[in-house]
């Protein structure tokens, strides 16, 4: 495969993101920015890209193969390789209903990402994740936490942060006064 590095043009700067196409069909991305640098998303916005990946995951849906490279000036760059079916499915998905030629777009796929791959790997998240015969509902504390904390140099949650806002989140909710309002 053949990867074209590219300078950022005035377009990508405006957007942080340049995409181009292999002639082997994967997308290529090129990220002004680092993982970490992303930006936090509204959670309801992480919420709409859960149930457009597990509608185009029902479907069957497919995608392309992604490569992304993320670029910071004076910083080793981190390149980012989806080729996982499920994965492709639901970068597709996010792409198709938001958009990922942008850091916002980027940020909401990269976002939901690594919340399944946490899922995967981490027994503690089956307290925040109901499941049900045509997919899983996650909390809203999860939701939100997952929405603001950084993700990592290789786009990925770091596992006690996560859980430590959620955390911290459980406890300001049960120490409101009687009768306060979220």
């Amino acid at each position: 495969m053949t990867v074209h590095v590219w300078a950022m043009t005035d377009g990508a700067k405006h957007t942080g993101v340049r995409v181009a196409e292999t002639a082997a069909g994967v997308v290529t991305y090129l990220v002004a920015g680092l993982p970490e640098s992303l930006p936090p998303v509204p959670p309801r916005e992480l919420e709409r890209a859960w149930y457009a990946a597990r509608a185009a995951a029902i479907a069957e849906q497919d995608g392309p193969a992604r490569l992304f490279r993320f670029h910071m000036p004076g910083e080793i760059d981190t390149d980012l390789a989806l080729t996982d079916t499920d994965a492709r499915c639901w970068a597709e998905a996010v792409d198709a209903s938001r958009g990922i030629d942008n850091l916002l777009g980027l940020s909401i796929c990269l976002r939901l990402l690594a919340l399944v791959d946490l899922m995967t790997r981490a027994r503690w998240m089956a307290e925040w994740v109901t499941l049900l015969p045509d997919g899983a509902e996650i909390n809203p504390l999860l939701l939100r936490a997952a929405s603001t904390i950084a993700l990592t140099r290789d786009a990925r949650f770091d596992e006690t942060s996560l859980r430590a806002q959620i955390g911290g989140a459980v406890i300001a909710r049960n120490c409101r006064p009687s009768g306060a309002s979220a």
